[in-house]
């Protein structure tokens, strides 16, 4: 059922279309509610209502598409992600400021282990015999040629699914930077 504003959250579309409409359609809402909850912590409502975007597209095949249904489930998990977060700041020692001028700052790897989260899911999604060749050329290294005789396939067939494997994985990365 498409809701009164066009957005098409009753198709059965990819999940990437899904984020797209929940987020024009109930972003304000939910950014308002969870504003609350937070306290007016501004970055950390906008890092509850991403999280709370990225599992709708992780169940965007299970979703019912009900405008008021996704409303519900969109603010239920929003408040699940912010008592969790509660809950560690509170377990979570105190934070004291760093005095020594020779402290080395550890870089953020958020960006990276967000990156891999997506290929892992990306990777997850993909046929078998897109699995098999990523498998048999990236993690264990061999050539199109030595993958082809393992998995008892043309050499052909293993530059395009690699291929076509990839692009895939690339769309996917671009598509959360």
């Amino acid at each position: 059922m498409n809701s009164p504003g066009g957005v098409g959250l009753g198709d059965k579309g990819s999940g990437e279309e899904l984020v797209t409409a929940l987020y024009s359609q109930f972003r304000g809402a939910l950014h308002a509610h969870v504003l609350g909850l937070t306290n007016h912590d501004r970055q950390w409502t906008e890092d509850v209502v991403q999280e709370t975007l990225i599992r709708a597209w992780q169940n965007a095949e299970t979703l019912v598409r009900d405008p008021r249904m996704l409303r519900g489930w969109l603010v239920t998990v929003a408040r699940r992600i912010v008592i969790d977060g509660w809950r560690t700041r509170q377990a979570r020692p105190r934070e004291v400021e760093l005095t020594s001028p020779d402290a080395v700052e550890a870089p953020d790897e958020t960006e990276q282990r967000l990156s891999i989260m997506v290929i892992n899911d990306v990777i997850g999604r993909l046929g078998a015999e897109h699995r098999a060749v990523i498998y048999e050329t990236y993690v264990c290294g061999r050539t199109v040629r030595e993958a082809a005789l393992v998995l008892g396939i043309p050499e052909g067939t293993v530059k395009s699914r690699v291929y076509n494997a990839m692009k895939i994985l690339r769309r996917a990365l671009r598509e959360w930077r």
